[in-house]
């Protein structure tokens, strides 16, 4: 049996973190060696007389630092410490973070409510009724729908982008896009034989001088944008840069469609208008999805649009789909409808808060002084832009043999790459794992660095004759 001390309630520690902080000693320390089998979680949890739910949540921690991996059937078995992978790879919340008890009350209440078979029965192929007139009136108070607009739920936004493709480019008109942007959102409008053009993503958010001759030059069906924490770079459109955005696309004739998944997660300084608010027609497009700020694995996110499109893209949806599942968003209606979504999102904001200034410090402690990084205001995600010569994608593999992984910009390049650059990933990653992560990288890049270095003064030495 693996020897832990019982946890002291009178701890301002949770009891989990408690059993995780002594398994992560014994780890490192040696006591338990690599390869170990930990004590099933019901087993444990009698011995110590805690609940199974806190040994799980200890082992669930453990395996996201990489101290433990998780075998289905048949356990969970120690890693080695050194070689234990540090993932600034994905952009999803921390599971640590899901109020796993909330939920569960949630999903109770749901089931034994009067609407339960309703619930479990096909319903419209637009959503779940209370839950869509819930979105729909808390956009109307905000200013992000007007009398002409409907609501669209979709199973999260890569649907919404799918619907948004076949409806309104279905012959391969051409769209722009960021660039750098998610592979998600790239190729559902790669997948066409028509023109997909990137527009470059700067420190304020896509590239508005570049914006223009585009349009100009192209003449797109759809421009589509994140102005709030843009994904790769967590770039964040200014005030100024909004209203005019809006008016260039508008005066062109195309649609502008609007992502705004990140919005709700900002950490610092007041939230700015969505390019909805500020399209006085209310044209725009505006999607966004309960996916980053609760819990992704429901899939629930929505299209806002006038209701002409919304028409077209519900029709599509039911081609797809017939209709979304009910169940999940008859509990995320619930879930925010009861105020325990804004008591999660709250949390979220202080996690994220924490993690977000971690990360920024890490990168100006670690990284290469020549490096340049974006500095966002919330969301999950930062850049990195190394300086020449070094390639982000070709110092991956040195990266992961030293236990750290990310994405190189490679990945999300769309008219051109950009081979210094590469996105970190902070949400999912405690302050502490983040600032080894980032000063594992930095040395990984400054050794790499030297080198080129070295290589370019041997380069200039004449050759001895």
């Amino acid at each position: 049996m693996l020897a832990i001390n019982a946890p002291d309630p009178a701890s301002t520690q949770p009891l989990y973190r408690q059993i995780y902080l002594s398994i992560k000693q014994k780890i490192e320390s040696g006591e338990i060696e690599n390869g170990s089998r930990l004590p099933p979680t019901r087993e444990l949890a009698g011995s110590l007389g805690l609940n199974r739910t806190t040994i799980s949540a200890a082992y669930e921690l453990l395996e996201s630092e990489g101290f433990v991996r998780g075998h289905v059937g048949r356990g969970s078995f120690v890693s080695r410490p050194g070689s234990s992978l540090i993932s600034f790879s994905s952009s999803r919340p921390s599971e640590l973070l899901f109020p796993l008890a909330e939920f569960r009350a949630t999903c109770t209440e749901v089931i034994q409510s009067d609407d339960a078979q309703t619930i479990l029965q096909l319903g419209s192929p637009a959503g779940y009724g209370p839950l869509r007139r819930y979105l729909l009136d808390q956009a109307r108070l905000e200013g992000t729908a007007g009398d002409g607009d409907d609501i669209l739920i979709t199973s999260g936004c890569q649907q919404a982008y799918d619907l948004l493709q076949r409806v309104l480019v279905p012959n391969g008109e051409t769209v722009l896009i960021e660039d750098p942007v998610i592979p998600g959102l790239r190729n559902v409008f790669q997948r066409t034989a028509g023109r997909l053009v990137g527009i470059p993503v700067g420190l304020a958010g896509i590239d508005l001088e570049a914006l223009q001759p585009a349009i100009r030059r192209e003449h797109p069906k759809l421009v589509v944008v994140t102005p709030n924490f843009q994904n790769p770079t967590g770039a964040t459109m200014p005030m100024a840069s909004r209203a005019t955005l809006v008016e260039i696309v508008k005066s062109s004739g195309a649609l502008l469609v609007e992502s705004d998944i990140y919005g709700a997660l900002r950490y610092e300084g007041d939230p700015l208008p969505t390019l909805k608010q500020l399209d006085g027609d209310r044209g725009t497009v505006l999607l966004r999805s309960f996916s980053k700020l609760a819990f992704p694995g429901l899939r629930v996110g929505w299209v806002i649009a006038p209701r002409a499109i919304i028409e077209r893209l519900t029709v599509a949806k039911q081609w797809s789909d017939l209709h979304t599942d009910q169940l999940s968003q008859a509990v995320l209606f619930r879930f925010a409808q009861s105020g325990r979504l804004e008591q999660h999102r709250r949390r979220m904001l202080e996690a994220g808060r924490e993690r977000l200034r971690a990360a920024i410090a890490a990168c100006e402690k670690h990284l290469p002084p020549e490096a340049i990084f974006t500095r966002p205001a919330g969301g999950m995600n930062l850049w990195v832009r190394l300086p020449e010569p070094l390639d982000a994608g070709e110092l991956l593999a040195a990266a992961e043999r030293e236990g750290v992984s990310y994405l190189p910009g490679k990945f999300f390049g769309v008219s051109k790459m950009e081979p210094g650059g590469l996105r970190i990933s902070f949400a999912g990653l405690a302050p502490d794992r983040i600032e080894t992560g980032m000063a594992i990288l930095g040395r990984v890049f400054r050794t790499a660095q030297e080198r080129a270095r070295e290589f370019s003064r041997l380069e200039s030495v004449p050759a001895m004759v």
